[in-house]
């Protein structure tokens, strides 16, 4: 039986349906989501996406809220007495 998801990946289940830019996106933001991160207390590559939002490092034990798709979203915004500075991470 032959493979039927090797180019489409996880996003398969959609068929054919919503368009192959769309598809596309949805795969790479869920591999993103499904691989292990580096953890912010042992820095090892432990964690892993419980549920939405929140994220939990496999070695060390630590339960933390972070990004839907990533533990840590690409811009953080820390507010510094009033006025708001946003950061790359």
């Amino acid at each position: 039986m032959a493979k039927r998801t090797r180019k489409v990946g996880v996003t398969g289940r959609f068929g054919p349906r919503y368009g192959v830019k769309i598809r596309r996106r949805v795969l790479e933001i869920e591999k993103r989501a499904r691989d292990k991160h580096q953890c912010p207390r042992c820095t090892h590559h432990a964690v892993k996406r419980v549920a939405a939002g929140i994220w939990e490092c496999r070695r060390c034990g630590l339960t933390f809220a972070g990004g839907a798709y990533s533990p840590l979203p690409s811009k953080v915004r820390m507010v510094e007495g009033s006025k708001e500075v946003e950061e790359n991470v």
